[in-house]
């Protein structure tokens, strides 16, 4: 039985959700199954039906409904996702319980925190559901420093030229 690990990837730089995407491509190429949760992005029909031709081996999920950035929404439109995602997280936290997948990526889950759409308290239980054997994958900007002792891996993606 394999030892699942927490990786996170995280930073101002671009490259967190495909270097998230990577880890579990390579994971199903070797016969796993991946689950990705996106947090904190719009709706996006162009790569949702690309990602659909890789299942069964890694599905993905976005909760949100809106087809705009989440700090461009109105207040009213914020709330309304915020349920959204939180109907995600619940579906992560089942995920985790059940051992439903091998690698489970959770897309922008940082930046959760960093809106306070979920509370430090909540990751950190989110975080203990994982199952021993199943990789959890974190992106964001920014990793909190009471996160560290959960996480295994962390890559931190910044920008050196534009």
């Amino acid at each position: 039985m394999k030892s699942g690990r927490v990786i996170a990837y995280y930073g101002n730089g671009r490259g967190k959700t495909s270097s998230a995407l990577g880890y579990a491509l390579a994971e199903a190429g070797k016969g796993d199954t991946a689950i990705i949760i996106s947090f904190l992005k719009q709706k996006d029909n162009d790569v949702s039906e690309f990602m659909k031709r890789l299942e069964p081996e890694i599905r993905v999920f976005r909760f949100q409904k809106s087809e705009k950035i989440y700090d461009d929404l109105t207040e009213e439109e914020r709330m309304e996702e915020n349920g959204n995602m939180m109907n995600g997280l619940n579906y992560a936290r089942k995920t985790l319980a059940n051992g439903d997948c091998s690698v489970l990526v959770l897309d922008e889950i940082l930046g959760l925190l960093d809106r306070e759409i979920i509370s430090m308290d909540e990751m950190k239980i989110l975080l203990d559901r994982r199952e021993p054997e199943t990789d959890l994958i974190l992106t964001g900007r920014v990793l909190h420093d009471e996160l560290l002792p959960y996480i295994d891996e962390a890559f931190e993606i910044s920008v050196t030229k534009s």
